[in-house]
């Protein structure tokens, strides 16, 4: 017999994990911005649209998670940057593929923020596998039994 909905434990996951520090619109939001190179406040706010309070709460919560680092730049008043860290600057990838369904799926026409690659031409983001180098394609993953 299956367990009741209130008997059941949510599966274990990294995808929750990383939800818990990432997993909300401001977040992601603050993260994009530090990657455009905006690193104080009031860039931030203004060019994610977050409530003061709001910014300043998930700012706390990225520095506590060590997803960004704060820096101060003037002591009177006492006014901070911020800066990506590696696990920052390592959610790039997941940022890019956002941007590339959130085009392709969600706004059609011209992407308001596009991006050359050192190559020359405009990067779109692609998953692909590490060991064989083809791309992400339907169909070609295969979930593994969990462990026992």
């Amino acid at each position: 017999m299956p367990a009741a909905p209130s008997e059941r434990t949510p599966r274990d996951c990294t995808i929750a994990d990383a939800l818990e520090i990432v997993g909300d619109r401001w977040s992601l939001l603050i993260v994009r911005e530090l990657f455009y190179r905006q690193q104080r406040f009031t860039e931030i706010v203004r060019n994610t649209g977050a409530p003061r309070d709001i910014a300043a709460a998930r700012l706390r919560k990225l520095v506590d998670h060590g997803v960004i680092a704060r820096e101060q730049y003037s002591e009177r008043p006492p006014r901070y940057e911020y800066r990506l860290t590696r696990a920052g600057r390592d959610l790039s990838p997941v940022l890019l593929t956002l941007k590339r369904w959130g085009h392709e799926h969600v706004r059609h026409g011209d992407d308001p923020v596009r991006f050359d690659h050192t190559c020359g031409h405009e990067f779109v983001a692609e998953v692909h596998c590490t060991a064989c180098g083809d791309p992400l394609g339907s169909g070609q993953l295969k979930l593994q039994d969990p462990p026992a």
